[in-house]
Parts: structure tokens; sequence; C-alpha cells
């Protein structure tokens, strides 16, 4: 049982969350995420790491409600236990001082994407990030990205804050005005999958973090594969970054509709 000490709502369906648990701050690194279940029937749900304080043992897990299993995460309170909280898994991102890292995220990708913007940073990058959201409300984590940030961009579909137009036209911006060594893109599939078009068309490395449908969180039960490069990869431990410009976005898009 990992106890809950504090609670933080981003917006209606978005619930951020800091956990007891000391063993995985201790060992988590950029890019890890967790598996939690919430009831011993509960279904077990993914979330990326976005922070931890391996001095008073915790860790910071945003939610977003989409189903049941993750209503009833984001309806836990303080001094709510999650019934497992497992981890850290995947493979860490790979953090070197690459120049200048262009760090895009929509919506709750946000939450994943602010380990990897403290890193690069700490690396010695130049750290451009764009952050996206269908409104002003769903841009979450704005100001502890900018703390790791020499700029920020924000783009909102609705124009009710910051750029108006999708996180492509930001990406874009930035590329245009300034040589960029690194993408680093985390969202919804259809929205890495267009930045991954357009870096492609400028040449620029892009790495995206897959939100695959995982089970087991070891690969055995190949619910989280994905093509990678004409081959398949199991997400949940060999992920969850790839190549982007070499993952079947269209096959992912697919297999997520499930």
């Amino acid at each position: 049982m990992n106890k809950i000490v504090e609670k933080q709502r981003f917006s209606e369906n978005v619930t951020k969350l800091v956990v007891e648990a000391p063993l995985i701050a201790k060992a988590r690194r950029a890019g890890h995420f967790v598996i939690v279940r919430c009831g011993e029937k509960g279904e077990r749900i993914p979330l990326t790491i976005a922070d931890s304080d391996p001095a008073a043992g915790t860790i910071t897990l945003v939610i977003q409600a989409v189903g049941d299993s993750t209503r009833k995460i984001c309806a836990l309170e303080p001094g709510d236990c999650l019934t497992d909280v497992v981890g850290p898994l995947g493979q860490a991102t790979r953090i070197e001082n690459y120049g200048t890292v262009l760090c895009c995220g929509g919506g709750v990708g946000v939450a994943p994407l602010l380990p990897i913007i403290k890193a690069m940073k700490a690396a010695g990058n130049r750290v451009v990030s764009v952050l996206a959201g269908r409104t002003k409300d769903l841009i979450i984590l704005e100001d502890e990205v900018r703390a790791s940030s020499d700029d920020v961009i924000i783009m909102t579909d609705d124009g009710s804050y910051g750029n108006k137009g999708l996180v492509t036209a930001g990406v874009e911006e930035v590329i245009k005005r300034e040589k960029v060594d690194k993408v680093v893109t985390i969202g919804p599939a259809i929205m890495m999958k267009f930045v991954s078009l357009l870096t492609k068309k400028y040449e620029v490395p892009t790495e995206a973090s897959l939100n695959a449908i995982m089970v087991d969180g070891t690969g055995m039960c190949g619910a989280c594969r994905v093509s990678v490069g004409g081959k398949t990869r199991f997400v949940c431990v060999e992920g969850p970054e790839f190549d982007a410009h070499e993952i079947d976005f269209d096959e992912l898009l697919m297999r997520l509709k499930m």
C-alpha cells in the first residue's frame, strides 16, 4: 500500500498525486514509469513519474480521468492509499549534451516531459519547450517547465492562451529560427505522429514517448507491442521512448482504438 500525501487538481479531469514510494523515488530517472492499481481487483494503469523527492521518499504522478479506474485514482484523497505501485519500469531517457533540445508536450504529456526537461537542462543543453492544449485550462505545470527552460512557447487550439494553433506550429517556429539538435515529444499519439512528420522534413533527430496499451509491464503479454523500423518492439521494457521517425504511428493509433 502506498499512501497519498498530497493532491492537486489541475482541471476537472487531470489530477496530481504525490505518493509515498521511497525505493522508487531513489531509483527513478527521467523517462521511467510505474504501474499502479487501486483496489484488489483494480485495473493496472501505467503512469510516467513526473517528479520525485528521494529525501521525502515520494513520487509525483499526473493522472487524466478517462475511465473507471483512472476516475477512482483521481478521487483518492491525502491519507488514502494506492493498492500497488510497481516500478521504476522501462528505459530511462538518454540524457546528453546535444546542444539545443526542443521538448514539446501536449495535454497531460507535459507531466512525463517535465523530468526530461529538467535532466536535459542539467546536462548543459539549451532547452526550448513547447506546451500545447485545446484550451488554457489544459496547460499544466507551466511554472515548473519555465524554471528549467531557456524559452517556453504556449500553443492552444482555441487561442485562449499563448499562441493560437497546434503544437506543430510552435515546433516549426523554433526550427525555422534556430538550429535544433534534438526533439523530444510526448502527448497524444496523433500529436506525436505529426510532430514526427514535421521534424523528419527538417531532418531533426526526434524521440517520442509512446502511450501504448499495457497489462503486465514485463513484456510477456505483448499488449504494448509496436512496430519500430519494421521490427516489433515492446514499449514496457524497451521503451517508452523510440526514434519517432521509425515508429509506425498508424499501427499504434489503430491499436489504441481498442
